[in-house]
């Protein structure tokens, strides 16, 4: 659930210029927690990547975060508008539905990868899609909790 009172939507509550700072810099350390998390060989090559890309151009990960953020609240409001509806908490409600939820976030950065003009980062993101369902799914938990934690009286259980 998210605020309590008026039905307030994720735009009113994550991108008003007072907190969408603070979502950014939450999102960056979400993105840096979900690539630390990974291990294995599948994990080295995430690792690997994301140094590629934050060597390349520095501050490259926040910038990016600021400029799709407008993208993914919008596609993640459908989510968080029919669970403020059936009154249940977004963490959980995010989680039961991960594949689709995954799927609504992917779209924004194929669209993104297909455009970039950074040959290196688009080659490391080509190289990183086939897994990047299981990785975005892997981090609703995270998300739901971000998005909690911005909507008062909401729960960021997951």
């Amino acid at each position: 659930m998210l605020k309590s009172a008026a039905m307030s939507t994720l735009t009113e509550i994550l991108l008003v210029p007072g907190t969408r700072p603070r979502v950014v810099t939450d999102c960056v350390r979400l993105v840096d927690e979900e690539v630390d998390s990974k291990g294995g060989l599948s994990g080295l090559a995430i690792k690997g990547a994301y140094m590629v890309v934050k060597a390349v151009k520095p501050g490259f990960i926040t910038e990016a975060v600021d400029h799709m953020l407008d993208d993914f609240v919008r596609r993640l409001e459908p989510f968080a508008t029919e669970a403020q509806q059936k009154s249940e908490p977004v963490g959980p409600f995010l989680n039961a539905r991960a594949p689709a939820v995954a799927d609504a976030l992917l779209a924004i950065s194929d669209e993104r990868a297909a455009g970039a003009k950074n040959q290196t980062v688009k080659k490391a993101y080509e190289k990183l899609r086939p897994t990047a369902k299981k990785n975005v799914e892997a981090a609703i938990p995270r998300i739901g909790r971000l998005i909690a934690k911005y909507g008062s009286g909401a729960s960021p259980a997951a």
